[in-house]
């Protein structure tokens, strides 16, 4: 598909001259930084960025279901002008995205993001909850599992016996409470660390029936499927399971890891599987260290080796490239020092379509900490809330987004707001 039009995500300087950020009313300031930055419009679609190189897509989680987490975060970051949202495909999950932006666009008429839902053809690591008994751990037990959970995701309370409220003893404590299910997402941090090996892995396989029901709804826009790239039969039967639904979709992903010289190989196989059925664009999402990129610098490289690995083959089938698994803030960096940032190249029969090498960045575990901050302080202050109610809260959760889609988006601060 060649175009011959192109979209900016960055408005001249002198578009700023006239901005104020200094209003008594925080919601205003909000108006205005959206504003000012030109994020992208509604003539501008998700596409383009893909083949522009500067796509961004907000993974809330494939197994991370905190519908009030998901619904503020998908609303902070349409805001900040993601091109797509990345849920688990679990309804009430998708409705909590739309709404999130639906209430964006409230705010800021906004072009919409694509929504997206992640599925599975077998175990996978994305795809697992953490689980166990809070009876059965001592009562002295130091708990670094609740420590240890970038979800907030373990929490504990003691329960006091009769005798033990009237002598004011803690001997026969029990501890309650354990994994909140909803918002365990998967990382397994907490199974090695766990002193007494408590804590099990729960993992599941998501239902195609019920997948292709989803998909058939006006609530879904794209789907990703993860799969190991080793066994292509499990990815064939899901596939076609799917085929029927996958038709009136905007974009196909599939996610997988690096296994070496056997990846390009697995990649083909598996376009050729959904070619005949694929009548949008397709993606391979590159997953360099799942879960990983708010641990720090370095949990990035995985994920821009795995992008040189894959961009240095001529033989990779058809489809967009994007980093996931590790990416963070230091991701954008990595590829410049690679040459991969934002590098274009010619394709097509005639060599006349302009697009770029890598199609974008998609970011998880590390965008959601950092807009996390400010809702976990705005719900220890407010309870369950939608952040538009709390403008200063919400203010400051989209500074935090607009740092790092920035840095993919090339937006142009006003004075005064950066990092």
């Amino acid at each position: 598909m060649a175009f011959s039009f192109y979209c900016s995500s960055a408005l001249p300087p002198q578009h700023h001259d006239n901005v104020t950020f200094g209003s008594k009313n925080p919601l205003q300031n909000v108006k205005n930084l959206v504003k000012s930055l030109g994020i992208p419009s509604k003539s501008c679609p998700p596409y383009l960025s893909l083949q522009q190189g500067n796509w961004v897509k907000l993974i809330c989680g494939a197994s991370f279901e905190d519908v009030v987490d998901i619904r503020n975060l998908s609303l902070v970051y349409t805001l900040a002008g993601v091109d797509c949202i990345d849920c688990a495909a679990d309804p009430s999950v998708v409705s909590a995205v739309n709404e999130g932006i639906e209430a964006a666009r409230e705010i800021v008429s906004i072009r919409r993001p694509w929504v997206m839902i992640s599925v599975n053809d077998d175990e996978d690591l994305h795809f697992r909850k953490a689980e166990f008994d809070p009876e059965n751990c001592p009562s002295d037990c130091p708990r670094p599992c609740e420590n240890v959970c970038p979800a907030n995701a373990i929490s504990f309370d003691r329960e006091k016996s009769t005798m033990e409220a009237l002598s004011s003893t803690k001997q026969t404590a029990k501890l309650k409470g354990g994994v909140i299910t909803e918002r365990c997402y998967g990382c397994g941090r907490c199974f090695p660390i766990c002193p007494y090996d408590k804590i099990r892995e729960v993992t599941y396989v998501r239902d195609a029936v019920a997948t292709a029901e989803l998909l058939n709804t006006n609530d879904v826009d794209a789907i990703e499927i993860h799969t190991s790239g080793r066994q292509t039969h499990l990815f064939k039967e899901l596939w076609d399971d799917l085929a029927d639904s996958v038709k009136y979709l905007k974009l196909v992903a599939v996610s997988l890891p690096d296994t070496g010289d056997a990846t390009i190989s697995a990649m083909n196989q598996m376009y050729s599987i959904m070619e005949p059925h694929l009548s949008c664009f397709n993606l391979w999402q590159l997953d360099g260290r799942p879960m990983s990129g708010d641990i720090g610098r370095g949990a990035t490289r995985e994920s821009i080796a795995f992008a040189v690995h894959v961009t240095a083959s001529r033989e990779r089938p058809p489809g967009f490239l994007q980093l996931a698994g590790g990416t963070n803030v230091h991701t954008v960096d990595g590829l410049k020092k690679r040459g991969l940032f934002q590098t274009h190249i010619t394709s097509g029969a005639e060599h006349n379509h302009l697009h770029s090498l890598i199609g974008g960045i998609a970011y998880g575990g590390y965008a959601r900490k950092i807009v996390g901050r400010v809702l976990s302080s705005m719900r220890s202050r407010h309870g369950d809330t939608g952040i538009e109610h709390h403008a200063e809260h919400l203010l400051n959760a989209l500074k935090e987004a607009l740092h790092l889609v920035g840095s993919v988006k090339s937006y142009n601060y006003p004075f005064g707001i950066q990092q």
